[in-house]
C-alpha cells in the first residue's frame, strides 16, 4: 500500500511564503506523476501543479510564476514553494501520485484521476 502524507501547512500573511512538503512510502514503478491540489469547502478541487518521473512540470494558471514544485533526489519527498502568498490561496492542499505517470499534467490540472492521496494540510493566508 502506498501512503501519502502532506506536511507543512500554516496561517501566514499575505505577501509571504510558504513550503509545503510530501512524502510518498514507495514508488511501485519508476514511471509516476505528483500532484498538489487544493479544495476549499464547498467547492470544487484544484489541481495546482504536477511533476513527472522525468521531470516535466506544469502549474495551473492561478500560480504560475509564483508557486514551485521540486523533488528531492531520493525523490520520496516531493515539496511545494509557495511565494507571494495571496488570500485566495487558503485551502486545504492535498498531495497525490499516480502509476504511470501518462498525461500526467491532465492528470492533474484537469481530471484530478490519481492513485493514492495525503489527507491535506491547511495553509491561510491572512490579508
Amino acid at each position: 500500500q502506498v501512503q501519502v502524507v502532506e506536511s507543512g501547512g500554516a496561517s501566514v500573511q499575505a505577501g509571504g511564503s510558504l513550503r509545503l512538503s510530501c512524502t510518498v512510502s514507495k514508488y511501485v514503478y519508476s514511471s509516476y506523476c505528483l500532484g498538489w491540489f487544493r479544495q476549499i469547502p464547498g467547492k470544487e478541487r484544484e489541481g495546482v501543479t504536477s511533476l513527472d518521473n522525468v521531470g516535466t512540470t506544469a502549474y495551473a494558471d492561478s500560480v504560475k510564476g509564483r508557486f514551485t514544485i521540486s523533488q528531492e533526489n531520493g525523490k520520496n519527498t516531493v515539496y511545494l514553494q509557495m511565494n507571494t502568498l495571496k488570500p485566495e490561496d487558503s485551502a486545504t492542499y492535498y498531495c497525490a501520485v499516480a502509476f504511470p505517470a501518462a498525461h500526467c499534467s491532465a492528470s492533474v490540472l484537469l481530471h484530478h484521476n490519481m492513485n493514492y492521496w495525503g489527507k491535506g494540510t491547511l495553509v491561510t493566508v491572512s490579508s
